[in-house]
Formats: C-alpha cells, sequence, structure tokens
C-alpha cells in the first residue's frame, strides 16, 4: 500500500527552525510532484511548496518564500521541509502530499503539528 509518513513536527519558538519528513513507502511511480500544504486553526489547508521528481523545479508559496525549502532525495524515498525563521503565524499541521499519475492524482500524508511560540 502506497503510504506517506510524515514526522519532524513540534514545538518551536519564533525565530527557530525546524525540519519536517515525509517518507514515500511502498512508491512506485517514476513521475511526481511532492508538496507540503498546512491548515491552521479555522483556516483552509493551503499549499506552501513543492517539488517536481524529474527535473528538481519548486515552488513556493508567498507566505514561506525565503524561509522554508523543500527538497528530496530519491535514494532515500524522502522530502524534506526545512523552515527557518518560523513565525507564530506558521503554526499549523502540515501535510506531505505527492501528485501521480496521468491525472495527477492526491496521496496524502498523516499530519504533523508544528507550535511557534515563546
Amino acid at each position: 500500500e502506497v503510504q506517506l509518513q510524515a514526522s519532524g513536527g513540534g514545538l518551536v519558538q519564533p525565530g527557530g527552525s525546524l525540519r519536517l519528513s515525509c517518507v514515500l513507502r511502498e512508491f512506485p511511480f517514476d513521475d511526481y510532484i511532492l508538496g507540503w500544504f498546512r491548515q491552521a486553526p479555522g483556516k483552509e489547508r493551503e499549499g506552501i511548496a513543492c517539488i517536481s521528481n524529474t527535473d528538481g523545479h519548486t515552488f513556493y508559496g508567498d507566505s514561506v518564500k525565503g524561509r522554508f525549502t523543500i527538497s528530496s532525495d530519491n535514494a532515500e524515498n524522502t522530502e524534506y521541509l526545512q523552515m527557518n525563521s518560523l513565525e507564530p503565524e506558521d503554526t499549523a499541521v502540515y501535510y506531505c502530499n505527492a501528485k501521480v499519475g496521468s491525472t495527477w492524482s492526491d496521496i496524502w500524508g498523516q499530519g504533523t503539528l508544528v507550535t511557534v511560540s515563546s
């Protein structure tokens, strides 16, 4: 069964850093886009970063551009989200995502909670 397993969330002070990981298990796809989404309390889920496995092209939402970096390690079947200069507004449940196949179907990992607070 294809699974995305996210980890790395926690409590961090404003200005701090965290790195989220997402392991792709039983993942048979050749072409896909990996991404991270987040959902803050009372808000809709928003896409914040994605990376293409074919050419490594990345895209960032305006709210995280310059502070977050998405990457992937194909040998380890893992994607990462390095989050720096964290702000209280970054508090949310973070989800990893893969878009696969000819219709870019979504596969979701379970969420990992990031809390930015002093």
